[in-house]
């Protein structure tokens, strides 16, 4: 079961999401690295901003630095953070409202909020992505529906409904042909999203499983396998083309809130309140629905040192790190060949509950706290 404490008496808030920042305003202080004092930390190994700083992990070679790059400020908890495919934009859903930002110039291009969605009361968007080609982006929110707004007119296309619970998570696959969601009602869904209709439902079925609601979805950049988060626990991945089930894959010990593939589509990283991100092997065969299942495991890093539940997750274009974000407030960079932690960032003054990477050139990743705020930030090698 997710922690309760979140909200309005739903069962499947995400931390830092709802009301009350989620169950993250009074998070400690400290990171992957947040036993080291950051005063003891050699000037090299150290990054420091006006409200920030970067510590570098002392055991292993430096490759990058850090930097911040922009600052948004919001009138509530920033829910989730996308950037466009291009890298020229930044969407920060908040409560009500959408707001997409000019990662260039910092400029607020657009404001997006359904006025027949009243005022009245919260109504959090819980996940963003915009299509490949830049012209739409899709918000999942609280009240079950999922928008797809025309960002240049500022206007809603179509609303594609059927799930009954909360949307937390949505991705275009990159050929822009299909849309996945998740939601706290046990399935993922595959939407054409341009005859607004539902291709498959993803239920998770399980009847020992207590609550199996969907936190994340991600696709593969073939297009060819949708994994989902749960809160129960397990990492589930389908055939997008054929809505079959192919891996269950089980090792964490609490909800897993964030799931995103690898550039190359055969691995897949996890991120759970357990504290611990874990990167998956696919393919095989450890992992089937299907009789005997052998006793290799399909685990093939586990990533240790966050101080409370991660968050979100997001890899790299480039395949070289994998980014993390915590309910200590603290982001991580992570190398997956190894294992280790490249630096942590402290950043926000609450939960860091999004975090993106940037697909286009510049090598950006941005993040989304309970402190209000969203903010872009580079990392480039360290010349």
């Amino acid at each position: 079961m997710v922690p309760s404490g979140r909200g309005s008496g739903a069962s499947t808030v995400k931390p830092g999401a709802g009301p009350l920042g989620a169950a993250s305003m009074n998070a400690p202080l400290n990171g992957g690295l947040g036993d080291i004092d950051p005063d003891n930390v050699p000037a090299n190994m150290k990054v420091e901003g006006q409200d920030w700083f970067a510590l570098f992990n002392p055991k292993v070679p430096r490759y990058l630095k850090v930097d911040l790059v922009h600052s948004f400020d919001h009138g509530s908890v920033v829910c989730c953070v996308k950037f466009s495919a291009d890298g020229r934009y930044l969407a920060a859903g908040c409560n009500q409202a959408t707001y997409i930002y000019d990662t260039l110039t910092a400029a607020r291009v657009a404001v997006l909020q359904d006025e027949n969605a009243g005022r009245e009361n919260d109504l959090y968007i819980r996940s963003v992505c915009f299509s490949p080609d830049g012209k739409h982006l899709a918000t999942g929110a609280e009240d079950k529906q999922i928008r797809i707004w025309d960002i240049t007119k500022k206007c809603i296309r179509g609303v594609l409904q059927g799930h009954e619970q909360d949307i937390y998570s949505l991705e275009f696959s990159r050929d822009g042909r299909i849309l996945v969601s998740g939601s706290g009602d046990r399935t993922a869904r595959i939407w054409d999203w341009i005859e607004n209709r539902c291709l498959f439902t993803l239920r998770i079925n399980e009847l020992d499983q207590k609550d199996p609601g969907v936190t994340s979805v991600a696709i593969s950049p073939d297009g060819r396998l949708v994994a989902a988060g749960s809160l129960d626990k397990i990492v589930r991945v389908w055939d997008a083309t054929t809505g079959q089930p192919l891996e269950r894959l089980e090792g964490h010990k609490d909800s897993v809130y964030s799931v995103a593939f690898m550039p190359d589509g055969k691995t897949l990283v996890s991120g759970s309140l357990d504290k611990t991100l874990r990167m998956w092997q696919l393919g095989t065969n450890a992992n089937g629905f299907k009789g005997d299942r052998s006793k290799v495991s399909a685990c093939k890093q586990v990533f240790a040192g966050h101080k409370d539940f991660v968050l979100s997750v997001a890899t790299t274009l480039d395949g070289n790190w994998i980014v993390s974000g915590s309910k200590d407030r603290g982001v991580q960079f992570w190398d997956p060949h190894t294992g280790q932690t490249q630096f942590m960032l402290q950043g926000h003054k609450n939960s860091v509950i999004s975090v993106a990477t940037s697909p286009g050139r510049k090598p950006l990743f941005a993040t989304g706290s309970g402190d209000n705020r969203a903010r872009i930030w580079s990392y480039e090698p360290l010349q």
